[in-house]
């Protein structure tokens, strides 16, 4: 089971939903979160943010090394905790539990009237939908590389 959070950037012009895998890291692990306007200037310090696709997680890292205490794992690190899924978006990037949503309404539309192009329509869009996030560069759709863009 995951919970589901939801942060401001620091600017407040968007929020970000977050899971947390197994509930093993509580929400004040994220100290702050920037959206790409509000990233600018930020002197990103990799021991505790994470870079993706311009959004900057400020994770506490001393709350992570804590929360994880149980599990068998080395070194606690912005990527480990993001890419584990013990904090990270809820779906691939920060809006994506909504816009998915949004983007399947119109091909879920067509389950009743033609299910076999239904069928047809919602695997192409998946295909496409991955292959547009990975060139847009985010991380998780690129399964948890660095991307520079």
């Amino acid at each position: 089971m995951c919970m589901d959070y939801k942060v401001s950037c620091e600017c407040g012009k968007y929020t970000a939903s977050f899971s947390f895998r197994d509930n093993l890291m509580p929400p004040e692990v994220i100290n702050r979160l920037y959206c790409p306007e509000c990233a600018s200037g930020v002197e990103v310090d990799p021991s505790r943010m994470l870079i993706d696709n311009g959004w900057i997680i400020e994770y506490d890292i001393d709350i992570a090394r804590f929360a994880v205490r149980v599990l068998p794992v080395k070194e606690v690190t912005p990527e480990w905790i993001f890419d584990q899924g013990y904090c990270t978006w809820r779906g691939l990037y920060p809006m994506d539990y909504i816009d998915s949503v949004n983007e399947r309404q119109r091909i879920t539309e067509l389950s009743r009237r033609d299910p076999k192009r239904y069928l047809e329509e919602l695997k192409k869009w998946g295909i496409e939908r991955m292959d547009r996030l990975r060139a847009e560069g985010w991380r998780k759709a690129n399964g948890g590389e660095k991307i520079w863009i």
